[in-house]
């Protein structure tokens, strides 16, 4: 499927609405609620009961198999998660990748509930010769021509911190059938595809696995046939509320002339948001930043925006602790992966 400047096409519009985003005045919760939280189902949602669902452990020195209930009876951690789908973004490129055509709102932090990976895995014994863990999802499907179940993999440096989970609840609930009822994994800091939902089985490999949803689904790549590289942590990224009241078709954002507080998130999946600054018609200032919900998730961020009547565009961009700032335009890649810029506002103030 080539990129395209053309009108959305049939097929992303069936995408688009199997899929949704979370809308951006829902930046103002600390925590998404579930049906705002944004979702992404690669192929069908699974109907699983769970009196006959087991979690297979395969390949380790001491191979299991857990119920439910076996899971739900171990430690227990809840842990706020920022979650972001790696084509984010996408439909803003010129020319556009054909996939799901997401603008800024592929986005949420729920609250997740489950155990710690590690230990599982530790007890039943990892082989000394593992290259790389993989999970499988109950979700089949057919994408580049391979039929395949859903899996990814990790190394087990990844799978051994503490805070990638077995997750069973979602903000205080068991998950629901679309966020991947009975169990999922989630990883902090990684892009959302790498938290396999609907898991049935984990096992080891000794060579770098490449299923299709590792390899050559999710890299960066310049063309369909380059390899590029692997898309992994979270860009730093911050989002506003759009302030005002909205044009509906358009979207396009009124308000009458006043000092407006300006709200916003921004995080970053490899180091804490340091920085975000609010532009209006280009010239940048420093927001104010507020609490992170978590370790793992978003922080506020406000600005006192002095608005003027006329025309008027804000945008808004998060810098890490590493050093990584949102750009301003976004250098293309085939897949439309991880992309960053800024967002922009257009705002009439009367």
């Amino acid at each position: 499927m080539q990129p395209t400047d053309g009108p959305l096409t049939f097929e992303e519009l069936q995408l688009a609405t199997r899929n949704r985003g979370m809308p951006l005045e829902a930046l103002r919760y600390d925590i998404t609620p579930v049906g705002l939280h944004y979702l992404l189902i690669h192929f069908d949602i699974p109907r699983i009961d769970v009196r006959d669902w087991r979690l297979t452990i395969s390949d380790f020195n001491e191979p299991v198999a857990l119920a439910y209930d076996e899971i739900r009876a171990l430690p227990r951690t809840t842990l706020p998660v920022t979650m972001e789908c790696a084509g984010n973004g996408r439909a803003r490129l010129h020319p556009r990748p054909l996939s799901n055509p997401w603008l800024n709102e592929a986005i949420g932090t729920a609250e997740w509930s489950g155990t710690s990976l590690w230990p599982i895995l530790e007890r039943a014994g990892l082989p000394r010769d593992t290259a790389e863990i993989v999970f499988r999802g109950a979700d089949p499907g057919i994408q580049g021509g391979v039929e395949h179940f859903y899996e990814r993999s990790l190394t087990p440096a990844e799978v051994q911190r503490p805070e990638v989970l077995l997750a069973y609840e979602m903000n205080g609930r068991p998950l629901e059938p679309q966020h991947g009822f009975p169990v999922r994994l989630i990883v902090p800091g990684w892009y959302g595809m790498t938290s396999v939902k609907w898991l049935t089985s984990i096992r080891t490999v000794t060579v770098p696995f490449t299923g299709y949803q590792q390899t050559p689904a999710y890299h960066f790549t310049g063309s369909e046939d380059e390899e590029g590289e692997p898309v992994q942590r979270i860009r730093p990224r911050a989002l506003m509320v759009p302030p005002g009241v909205p044009d509906y078709f358009s979207r396009h954002r009124f308000l009458d002339a006043s000092r407006v507080a300006v709200f916003g998130r921004a995080w970053s999946g490899s180091a804490e948001v340091t920085k975000v600054e609010l532009g209006i018609d280009g010239v940048w200032s420093e927001a104010t930043l507020g609490e992170s919900v978590g370790q793992f998730a978003w922080r506020s961020w406000s600005f006192a925006w002095d608005a003027t009547p006329g025309e008027h565009v804000l945008s808004c961009r998060a810098t890490d602790a590493a050093g990584a700032v949102q750009p301003i335009e976004q250098p293309w890649n085939y897949q439309g992966m991880g992309n960053n810029s800024v967002q922009t506002v257009a705002v009439t103030v009367r």
